[in-house]
């Protein structure tokens, strides 16, 4: 069995909600694409995106549990640095502020898919393919759009080098060849 399709039994194994699913398929490749533009390990930083949520059912999304349960699940199956960035993408229930790299990029990058899924709702045709990004750029102005979205946590970005135009538009290149299968 490919490594990759491994991780996806896991995935598919504890997470059953299909909308659930299709945020960590995009997580994923956000991640990959984040990779691939800092030079950093693909498959690792991949495999950190589709994994994150892990344990979202299992704790309910607990913010006190989420994402430790997963850290605890995934500690002898994948890389260090790769479990310590999904254990941080949750720092409430850490309690401890995302210093690296790696962690600032899964949790900008796993929290603007919710913002692009979003905004390609409310156009007409509801294809991410379709979605500017100048679009996603305003509707991170409007705090009632997609009010769950955390603005600060997508503005890590800058953490991580890149301005919030440079970080959407990523984010939609990585998205755009998988967006049939994320139901878009």
């Amino acid at each position: 069995m490919e490594q990759r399709e491994f991780y996806v039994e896991l995935l598919n194994k504890h997470v059953s909600n299909p909308k659930m699913i299709a945020h960590c398929l995009a997580s994923e490749a956000v991640l990959r694409e984040l990779a691939r533009k800092f030079g950093e390990d693909e498959d690792v930083w991949g495999i950190a995106g589709l994994l994150h949520d892990l344990d979202v059912e299992i704790t309910n999304a607990d913010p006190k549990s989420h994402a430790l349960v997963a850290a605890e699940m995934l500690q002898n199956i994948l890389p260090a640095e790769a479990v310590d960035a999904i254990k941080m993408h949750n720092e409430e229930a850490t309690g401890m502020p995302r210093t690296t790299r790696f962690q600032h990029a899964l949790a900008a990058g796993e929290t603007i898919t919710g913002l692009i899924f979003a905004t390609a709702l409310v156009y007409p045709d509801k294809r991410i393919a379709s979605v500017k990004p100048k679009s996603v750029v305003k509707r991170m102005k409007e705090k009632q759009f997609a009010a769950s979205v955390n603005r600060d946590t997508v503005m890590e970005c800058e953490r991580i080098g890149l301005s919030l135009d440079e970080f959407v538009q990523l984010s939609l290149n990585a998205l755009i060849p998988i967006a049939p299968t994320l139901g878009f």
